[in-house]
């Protein structure tokens, strides 16, 4: 090997030039990673491997034996580093004319002789599906429309993914003919997921006659405003950070959109103004872009125009900009000035950056970041700036918006999402053509949300029998909607229609101010115009978060939830078996259900109204059996905790 001398020399050099490697600390997010990319990932990062290895990953990198961990001096990747040799010198030199500094060498150095140190969750793999921007035409066959393009398009999808299999003679799973589900789960499904409450007295009559039209059904549950706007503000409240009580609140630097946000649900309020109302703020919507201030000390990348960046980011671009609010990301392409561009469109004087939660010494320039769809004056004054950025959100040829409001829809409704998960938008759907055509029927149908529902629910695909497994969390994989966990909400309001309990209203919720803690009532009155909320059901959504009610699962919302734990915990079991909420619940749920019915039919109307079908014999006499033969409060509670607790109730099938 040419130069030898030279190399040892070097190798010397470098040995005394840096003392007690294995004692000196090393960053690998912040030292390794900016070199990784800046010298090597060129050529052994993503698909490429030259040499014969690649640095996608610690594992990758070791199978290679061009390092050992812990002796940088008995490594070869070092021995190549250092080289003089045209041929071998690695930046080659076509790459890079001069080796590389006594600074870099110093960071590969420390980092093998502290054991070849890699954080979790960087990899330099390339994601190799660069979503575009702009919506994209999908050509159907000539009379394929509406819900029946959804069920044209995933039918392709999976027999194109079973040939695929079938040929790399791979498991091909279930068959590609999807059964339709009977008339009861479709019904009681239709209801949770549109009102989150089991379906009315009178749909089960249509049903119990053998003549309820599904479509017709349809069109009837959507048109529930005040239901459809209680249920979808659960998800809503999750997305915008919106609670009522909480970190913030105290010193009123956190405020309410409840009264705006009910009141865009229940008017059905176009998508595109929806978001722009939030963006450029009106009265009542300023909420959410105003975010959440922090008392004390904070780290740069938590102040209310940096969550104002990664909030805007992730509910309506399903953008991950938290990494990028600290430093360039390792998981994304977005740049710690992207972040700041946009944090700097709220700003009200000028916005330092910080990196790491070190000052840079630069200062944020307000931006977007698709500027081929138009971008942001920075000297314009704020409220203009504002304005800018909401339009350029939602410019009709923003493909990206439009696609991530579908896939959260879709999701919702099937249980996964196009792309899953839908915070990670540039990953590949499972279905390019079905997320654009449900992106560009949204934009046909005047970003009204409702239609868009209204054609996924009249597909024979949300109309299928559901997964009762978890299905592939690649996200590559779909034979169906997936089998679902009521929400807290759900849960707990499906128990006060049955019972017809349900919670007073907390006197702080009327409270005239309605932007800050309490109040949330007061809005809600004022859209239906009434002065007395009376006896008039009050909805979970309408109360502060309980013990109870975060044993469930319902967050605290300081952060953007965008899906809820999918499995039970022990708290929540503890809570369900003799938890004092629930059982309070059950007791007075038990007293009223007594005075309207009486043995089986109070037994038959529980099981119609919570799972929308009448006991079998076997059933009917477990249940008379807890009951008892001359009926009981203890004996009906026990047969209300059994129905509530059965997984027919707690899930949507």
């Amino acid at each position: 090997m040419k130069n030898r001398i030279k190399q040892s020399i070097a190798l010397i050099f470098c040995s005394m030039a840096t003392v007690s490697l294995a004692e000196t600390k090393i960053d690998f997010a912040h030292e390794v990673v900016p070199l990784l990319k800046k010298q090597c990932i060129e050529c052994h990062g993503g698909s490429k491997s030259k040499g014969g290895f690649s640095m996608n990953n610690r594992d990758m990198l070791l199978e290679a034996d061009v390092l050992e961990p812990g002796k940088p001096d008995e490594s070869l990747l070092m021995e190549l580093l250092l080289s003089h040799d045209e041929d071998e010198r690695m930046p080659p030199i076509k790459k890079q004319k001069e080796p590389l500094t006594k600074q870099e060498i110093d960071i590969f150095r420390r980092w093998i002789a502290a054991g070849v140190p890699w954080e979790k969750g960087i990899t330099f793999e390339d994601a190799r599906y660069h979503p575009p921007l702009k919506p994209r035409k999908v050509n159907l066959p000539s009379g394929i429309l509406d819900a029946a393009a959804i069920d044209y398009l995933v039918g392709k999808t999976i027999k194109k993914k079973r040939r695929a299999k079938k040929k790399a003679k791979k498991e091909l799973g279930p068959e590609t003919e999807l059964k339709l589900v009977d008339d009861a789960t479709f019904l009681r499904r239709l209801y949770l997921d549109v009102t989150g409450l089991p379906p009315e007295e009178e749909a089960r009559k249509l049903l119990a006659s053998g003549k309820l039209d599904r479509a017709a059904m349809i069109d009837r549950v959507l048109a529930s405003n005040q239901a459809y706007a209680e249920h979808w503000m659960v998800f809503w409240n999750d997305l915008l950070r919106n609670e009522y009580a909480g970190t913030g609140y105290i010193d009123g630097g956190r405020t309410q959109v409840t009264g705006w946000l009910y009141k865009s649900l229940l008017e059905n309020k176009p998508y595109d103004v929806f978001v722009r109302e939030l963006i450029d703020p009106v009265k009542g919507s300023e909420g959410f872009m105003k975010g959440i201030k922090w008392r004390g000390k904070v780290n740069a990348s938590q102040t209310t125009e940096v969550q104002f960046s990664q909030n805007i980011s992730q509910v309506f671009l399903g953008i991950n900009m938290k990494c990028a609010s600290c430093h360039d990301s390792f998981v994304n392409q977005w740049k710690l000035k992207d972040a700041y561009s946009l944090a700097a469109v709220t700003a009200e004087k000028p916005l330092p950056l910080y990196r790491c939660d070190v000052p840079t010494g630069e200062t944020a320039k307000a931006g977007w970041i698709f500027p081929e769809l138009g971008d942001i004056d920075p000297e314009a004054p704020r409220k203009k700036r504002l304005e800018q950025l909401s339009h350029l959100m939602t410019h009709k040829e923003n493909g990206r918006m439009q696609r991530t409001i579908v896939n959260r829809l879709w999701k919702q409704l099937m249980g996964r999402g196009i792309v899953h998960p839908v915070d990670a938008m540039n990953t590949e759907p499972w279905s390019e053509e079905l997320l654009d055509f449900l992106a560009n029927t949204l934009v046909e149908k005047k970003y009204d949300l409702k239609a868009v529902m209204r054609v996924i629910l009249n597909s024979d695909i949300y109309r299928t029998q559901a997964e009762r497994v978890k299905q592939d969390v690649a996200g590559q994989e779909f034979y169906g909607p997936v089998r679902r966990r009521l929400t807290a909400e759900q849960f707990l309001d499906s128990i006060r229609k049955i019972t017809g309990v349900w919670p007073k209203p907390d006197p702080r919720a009327f409270k005239p101010d309605v932007s800050t803690q309490g109040g949330q009532l007061k809005a809600v009155m004022e859209a239906h115009k009434i002065d007395k909320w009376d006896n008039r059901p009050l909805r979970a959504v309408f109360t502060s978060r309980d013990f109870l009610q975060s044993a469930l699962g319902r967050p605290n919302r300081e952060q953007v939830v965008t899906s809820r734990p999918d499995l039970m915990t022990t708290l929540e079991a503890i809570n369900l078996a003799n938890g004092e909420k629930l059982t309070k619940m059950l007791s007075d749920g038990a007293t009223t259900v007594m005075q309207k019915y009486k043995g089986d039919e109070l037994i038959r109307y529980v099981y119609a109204v919570a799972l929308t079908r009448q006991p079998t014999k076997e059933e009917l006499e477990i249940a008379r059996s807890l009951i008892g033969e001359t009926m009981t409060k203890t004996g009906v509670e026990d047969f209300l905790w059994t129905v509530f607790m059965l997984p027919e109730f707690n899930y949507i099938n």
